[in-house]
């Protein structure tokens, strides 16, 4: 895009907003790298639908700065002796956006859509929960077919947010939840305006009255806007912009340390699309993996203001696996096992969402497999449309984000387990999914750790998954913005927040 189109973007931008949320309004406009896949979150698989989600949807529990638990509709927990049995004391009097009551009930109902409904990317996240019991309208037993250390955490993001039961069939385009703000529209590929709800049971902590959202997958079209004053907060700032927001007087930079990664998705048995040589042969596999160099790649696109990583968890997690230590890349070598493989020249389709650094990413990976013998085409589309294919087969490799879990169940069970709902190379190992059907029940660290580790002696070699970075995450926020909390998991608290 010229700039030319980048002026003439933000001014539509400016026109748009001003219209849908009125003049004088304390109204935070928010620009996003993509646009949400859905408004349900039991069915979502967008990192930038989160966002949107924590505004409209209250969790039975959240995370804190320091990734500590705290009370959201859940006001208090406990768990049995024998770890089979989460009992949560519920917030009394918080009531859905349509005035029915969030009670036990309504926990048991979403629970259990989340662990039936066709379609679900929750199921594998809480497969654990046996059976859901409303003791009062204020308790509910969470009872569990064997412990699950990695629970609570899961209950802190999408598999914790409570809709109204009454609404269900319309989640998709219309949530009703319990959050701070309400929906009042969405207009796909162009904005989400939620307005406050006067009757949330922390509107003490609400000052904003509306927001809106707007997807804007080029980041120096978001940073622009951000400047021009047509919005007030940009997400994933590129880290080419970190150091002039940085410098930028009227602009704050906030940046913290993530907990997902980004990967390459090898589609080893999801549809007809699985039957190419990168999907057969795990020598082709581990060919392209030898043929990328981490460092250089964090260096060119990120400014080496990311960790290169070849794991779901960095290397600084006590899960980290050092047998299988991140190294450079080997070009020799990768033309051998291609030679092994009797490949010389094999074409991979690469499909990647069409922001700025995924495409930035692609381009050097294109460049790196080149020089190993590959023939790497880059297709690239919107992320939501790019993920619905994943999910329907149609690629051969997927570069895309995971946000990251506090607990290292949430980045590696539901990616490598026969079950898992976001396991879309559709790897499948039996003695994976025993070892982490293992680390789930296993409430020792160190039990846990050997779990995990004879999991990734299988599911790493096998290269169904090629992971390559731990990014950060930078917010840019013009200097009316206050109250702004920066937390790992990259989600945006609105509580609190201010526009002065």
């Amino acid at each position: 895009m010229g700039m030319t189109s980048r002026i003439l973007a933000a001014t539509i931008v400016a026109a748009s907003v001003a219209a849908a949320t009125g003049a004088g309004a304390q109204a935070l406009r928010i620009g996003l790298q993509s646009d949400v896949d859905t408004l349900d979150p039991v069915q979502s698989n967008n990192i930038a639908a989160r966002s949107v989600f924590t505004a409209l949807c209250d969790k039975l529990v959240d995370i804190d700065e320091k990734l500590g638990f705290q009370p959201q509709l859940a006001q208090s927990w406990s768990w049995s002796a024998d770890r089979t049995t989460l009992t949560m004391k519920l917030r009394p009097g918080v009531v859905f956006h349509d005035g029915s009551p969030f009670d036990a009930a309504a926990v048991k109902a979403n629970l259990e859509r989340a662990l039936n409904l066709p379609g679900s990317r929750r199921r594998s996240e809480i497969s654990a929960i046996a059976e859901i019991v409303p003791v009062d309208a204020t308790t509910a037993e969470i009872r569990l077919s064997a412990p699950s250390a990695p629970l609570l955490s899961q209950l802190a993001d999408r598999a914790g947010m409570m809709l109204s039961p009454a609404a269900f069939a319309s989640a998709a385009t219309r949530p009703v939840c319990s959050g701070p703000f309400e929906l009042v529209e969405r207009v796909a590929q162009d904005r989400i305006v939620l307005k406050r709800f006067e009757r949330y049971w922390d509107r003490a902590r609400v000052a904003l009255e509306q927001v809106v959202f707007r997807p804007m997958p080029d980041t120096t079209v978001r940073l622009l806007n951000l400047r021009s004053g047509a919005i007030d907060l940009a997400e994933r700032v590129a880290a080419s912009d970190a150091a002039a927001v940085a410098a930028d007087a009227k602009l704050r930079l906030v940046e913290i340390t993530g907990l997902g990664f980004t990967s390459i998705i090898v589609n080893v048995g999801n549809g007809e699309q699985a039957a190419t040589p990168l999907g057969r042969d795990p020598r082709v596999r581990a060919a392209l993996d030898l043929a990328i160099d981490r460092a250089a790649l964090n260096r060119v696109v990120f400014e080496g203001r990311n960790e290169p990583g070849n794991q779901p968890v960095p290397p600084s997690s006590p899960y980290y696996q050092a047998s299988v230590p991140l190294r450079g890349a080997d070009v020799a070598a990768a033309r051998t096992l291609l030679a092994q493989a009797g490949q010389t020249a094999p074409t991979i389709k690469l499909l990647t969402p069409n922001t700025t650094e995924f495409r930035a990413m692609a381009e050097v990976i294109q460049a790196m497999a080149g020089e190993a013998g590959f023939r790497l085409e880059i297709d690239s589309a919107e992320l939501a449309t790019a993920a619905q294919r994943m999910t329907r087969g149609e690629f051969q490799a997927f570069l895309i984000g995971w946000s990251g879990r506090v607990d290292p169940d949430g980045n590696i069970y539901a990616f490598n387990h026969c079950r898992g709902s976001n396991n879309d190379s559709k790897f499948c190992d039996s003695r994976v999914d025993a070892a982490l059907d293992r680390a789930r029940a296993e409430l020792d660290e160190g039990a846990r750790r050997a779990a995990y580790a004879e999991a990734a002696a299988i599911y790493l070699p096998a290269l169904h998954r090629i992971y390559l970075v731990h990014e950060n995450w930078r917010f840019a926020l013009s200097g009316r913005v206050a109250g702004f909390r920066a937390i790992p998991d990259g989600v945006i608290r609105l509580q609190g927040l201010r526009l002065d």
